[in-house]
């Protein structure tokens, strides 16, 4: 803790990322320091909405098809190995029909396996991805020079955090409108009063790693675009985080 200026330690005392003497240590700072204080609020409160922009409810049907497919579902008894008897040579020949209905069924079934496996698949890379976006946002908050600003418009909070030493920035919305059909919230650097773009929040909830360099500029700007985003801004802002 003496080789750390205590002020930095705000971000990473509201992560929890701080070891006991540390933690300690800067405990007892917070007793005498006013602005820490109010700093390790903010990041807390941050740190909550990051949480809670994140969480997903079940749909209540969920339930509903679970129980209704518990009858259909039987444990398979024991199978005995069995002899068969001798079958006569007439035995044999099975109807084709029922032949072409096994391997119809056969090739449903893999069908049906192989695009739940894609399906399965493209869920964890989207989870996969989504993680990583998480953490590095988080990583951002407990960073030593960690700032963050907060607006709201129409009863959501967006916030932004950013640290010019990494030269990146996260945001967080939480209860935002819905954008609507064919259309999602935009981000925006303001470099010197042109917008750069920053990447697409498509809900009014969520985090958003913000893509590329922070490279000097002044804040942050959300618009509402068509789906799949604009090169430029097409309406007014809803929302206006500078960085101060």
């Amino acid at each position: 803790m003496t080789a750390l200026d205590p002020h930095t330690l705000t971000g990473a005392y509201a992560a929890h990322a701080l070891d006991p003497e540390e933690h300690g240590a800067f405990e007892r700072h917070l007793e005498h320091c006013p602005s820490c204080t109010q700093e390790t609020a903010e990041f807390a409160a941050t740190l909550a909405r990051l949480g809670a922009a994140e969480a997903v409810t079940p749909p209540p049907e969920l339930k509903a098809r679970v129980l209704a497919a518990l009858p259909a579902v039987r444990q398979e008894a024991p199978q005995l190995v069995r002899t068969a008897p001798p079958r006569r040579r007439t035995a044999r020949s099975a109807p084709k029909f029922a032949l072409a209905a096994c391997l119809a069924l056969a090739l449903g079934a893999g069908a049906v396996a192989v695009q739940q496996h894609r399906e399965a698949d493209r869920a964890r890379d989207r989870a996969a991805a989504l993680a990583r976006q998480q953490e590095t946002v988080a990583a951002l908050l407990t960073a030593p020079d960690a700032r963050t600003a907060t607006a709201t418009t129409g009863g959501g909070t967006g916030t932004v955090v950013w640290s010019a030493a990494r030269g990146r920035a996260g945001f967080l919305a939480s209860g935002l409108p819905a954008p609507g059909p064919g259309r999602t919230y935009q981000l925006w650097y303001d470099d010197a009063g042109i917008m750069r773009p920053a990447g697409l929040l498509p809900t009014g909830s969520g985090t958003l790693l913000l893509t590329g360099p922070l490279d000097g500029a002044a804040g942050v700007g959300v618009t509402l675009e068509p789906a799949g985003g604009s090169p430029h801004p097409t309406g007014a802002p809803v929302l206006l985080l500078p960085f101060s």
